[in-house]
């Protein structure tokens, strides 16, 4: 992220374990996302009149090239007593979410863009995990791995190209191409 994460608390005391919270999980945004550039947070708990338990909005701005991504959560009248780290937990969600939704939108927009890149972070004798720019781990099998040889010379950290699709497990790497030399 360029700017820093800002945290306000309206309406409330600054909570420091929430402001953590907060900020763990735009950490999380920005390695699913790097184009963020800015990032402002507002948890409040708005004034209750007759009514017991912590009724907390969470509302997120995340500022990207070409446009804004905001989200307001505000949990139900009928649960006044939500637990703070579940509704910054489902707001962060629901700005994955969209950005997701605008990555989908930007990959659209440049075609020309070839397949994602991972690297490499763990290797077994007939398979491998890599992680993905947007922090996940990927499954792969040896027999993925194109190139004459090319099993043999991975190591831990080299940067390949992949393609995904869904596994008995779960998603994994279909194919995946090293793209460096040794």
């Amino acid at each position: 992220m360029i700017l820093p994460v800002e945290v306000t608390f309206r309406g409330m005391q600054p909570s420091p374990m929430l402001e953590a919270l907060v900020r763990k999980h735009a950490h999380t945004l920005d390695k699913f996302d790097n184009r963020i550039t800015s990032c402002r947070v507002v948890v409040e708990q708005p004034h209750q009149h007759h009514r017991k338990g912590r009724h907390l909005s969470v509302h997120i701005d995340l500022t990207v090239p070409g446009g804004e991504i905001v989200v307001n959560r505000d949990p139900p009248r009928h649960d006044a007593s939500i637990d703070p780290h579940v509704a910054v937990r489902e707001a962060f969600h629901a700005a994955r979410r969209q950005l997701q939704d605008s990555q989908g939108r930007h990959r659209e927009a440049h075609p020309h863009e070839g397949p994602p890149t991972a690297r490499v972070i763990d290797l077994a004798p007939d398979y491998g995990f890599l992680s993905t720019s947007d922090g996940r781990e990927l499954y792969f099998h040896r027999n993925s791995v194109l190139g004459d040889g090319a099993w043999g010379r991975l190591e831990i950290g080299d940067e390949v190209r992949f393609a995904e699709e869904d596994g008995i497990k779960g998603p994994q790497a279909s194919t995946v191409t090293p793209q460096t030399s040794h």
